[in-house]
This record gives C-alpha cells, structure tokens and sequence, in this order.
C-alpha cells in the first residue's frame, strides 16, 4: 500500500470518538476554509463549462479565506439571445454572498455560509436559492475541533482538520450566487458589478459529526444540470438533489495549525499530520 492507502486504514484513530463531541459555538464557523488548487481547464472539463468568464486565472490556494475570489460553476441565459438555452460558466466570485439590496459589500464576510433549512426563509438567501444556484470547486474544506489540551493563555486547542473526498474528485459545494450593483462605482467600470458567493451547509454525517456537527452541502456529477437549472425556480424541484457526503465518501485528518493564519498558503497545509508519536491530546 501506498502512504495514502495506509494513511485511510489508520484515519479513524485521528477523527475524535462521539464522547468527545464539543458545542457547535465554541468552535470556528463550519466550512470558514477551503483548499482549491484545480486550474480553470480542469474545471471546465469536470463540470462541462461552455464559457469562461474568468478575468484572470486564479493561482492554487490552500487556505481560501472568506472575501477571497474564487472560482463557481454556474447556468446562465446569455442576455443577446433571453430564448436561448442556459450556457454553463466558469466564474471568478467574491467568498460571501451580497444580496441585491445590501447597502454596502461589507455584509458579505459575515455570508459565507447559508443552512439548508432555513434557504427559503431567510431574506439574504430566498431569492438566490430561486434562481442562482451555484456549484464551488474545492480539493477540500478545514474544521476546527475543539481539544482537551490547553494553549499558553488556558484556552483549549483548537485542531485543525482537512475533510477531502476520499477518491481524490473534485468536491462540488453547493452556493447560491448574487450580483451586486457598486453605487460608488461607474456603471462602465468592471468593477460596477460584483459576483458574490455563499456555500450551503447542513448537518453532518456521524463520522464527519465528531469534529464538527456541521458540513458543506454536496452535489453529486449527475446531478450538476439540476441543481444549476435557473429555470427550476420552486425550492421542491431542487432539494432532493442537495445531498449529504454519504458514509467513506469523505476522509479527515489533523494537519498543521499553519492553515490557521491567512498568511500562509502552499500545499504542506493540506499534508497529515504524522500519526507515529503524534501527542494524543492534540489529535482527539
């Protein structure tokens, strides 16, 4: 076997037991992190793009942090032709979603997340969860848990995870989209406009639910075209395809506390941790 292979045999003795399960306030926000690191040509491959509408190509990023542009996976009507059928893009958008009628962009860092249950409630979410829906590409997404170990101020530490398909696929996030008119900016400015984003959440799975009881919502391949639809505008034709990861369709492990600082980027962030002589208390 493979340092991967042996890595999945041994995962379940890093993932803290059900006993330790901690308050979900007392940790950092579910999905406040992502890694994606796929570039544009991939995207478009895996998600069947038919336009890219990217203004310049994103570099791989190991710790997407919210306001982060990133990139979405949407359907659109082209504008020229309103009978035409939706064309599928690749966008570049802001992580945290700006309602039409916000006064200000600022609103978007505290959006980066949207619950499953309450979509068609909740006025920052109702209109998007309509008619722009939304797919965000990710390698994976890191979670908090919260250790018995106590750090140099006598706060318990926090240990990171990184939650990835086990498979090595791309993880398809389901986010709702919106676009934002700038008041401050000319309307033949580019930057007139701006594309935002949010990812939807649900609960987690039992194995997933012993970091955290919180998840990214998932769209399975053959049901992309559903869920992008634009013309699906009732919230029962497009539930059914948001699903939870199913049981081994997601592996975690620790890694290091580097991810915790912005600052710092580069592949090493998603890397395990080294299970031999690794300090238990840091681990569960």
């Amino acid at each position: 076997m493979d340092t991967g292979d042996v890595y999945t045999a041994t995962v379940a003795r890093s993932v803290p037991g059900p006993d330790a399960r901690r308050d979900c306030d007392t940790l950092i926000d579910v999905c406040g992190r992502y890694a994606s690191s796929r570039k544009p040509e991939d995207l478009v491959e895996e998600f069947e793009v038919d336009r890219v509408d990217v203004k310049e190509t994103l570099q791989p990023d190991y710790n997407v942090a919210p306001t982060d542009t990133v990139y979405a996976v949407l359907d659109r009507v082209p504008r020229a032709t309103p009978d035409a059928p939706p064309e599928r893009r690749l966008a570049s958008v802001s992580w945290g979603l700006v309602p039409s009628w916000a006064k200000d962009r600022g609103i978007g860092s505290r959006l980066i997340n949207a619950r499953f249950e309450t979509l068609a409630e909740k006025p920052a979410f109702r209109r998007a969860f309509a008619k722009r829906r939304c797919l965000l590409p990710a390698d994976g997404y890191y979670e908090w848990y919260l250790t018995q170990q106590l750090g140099p101020r006598g706060k318990p530490v926090k240990q990171p995870y990184f939650i990835t398909p086990a498979d090595g696929a791309v993880l398809a996030m389901a986010g709702l989209y919106e676009i934002w008119r700038d008041p401050a900016v000319g309307e033949d400015d580019d930057n007139a406009f701006v594309w935002s984003a949010t990812v939807i959440t649900t609960s987690a799975e039992d194995d997933l639910g012993h970091i955290h009881d919180r998840m990214p919502m998932l769209v399975e391949r053959d049901q992309y075209g559903v869920w992008l639809d634009p013309t699906l505008t009732e919230p029962t034709d497009v539930r059914e395809v948001l699903v939870p990861a199913a049981p081994g369709r997601l592996r975690a492990h620790p890694v290091s506390t580097a991810v915790n600082s912005v600052k710092n980027n580069g592949p090493e962030l998603v890397e395990p941790l080294p299970l031999e002589g690794a300090d238990d208390q840091a681990l569960f």
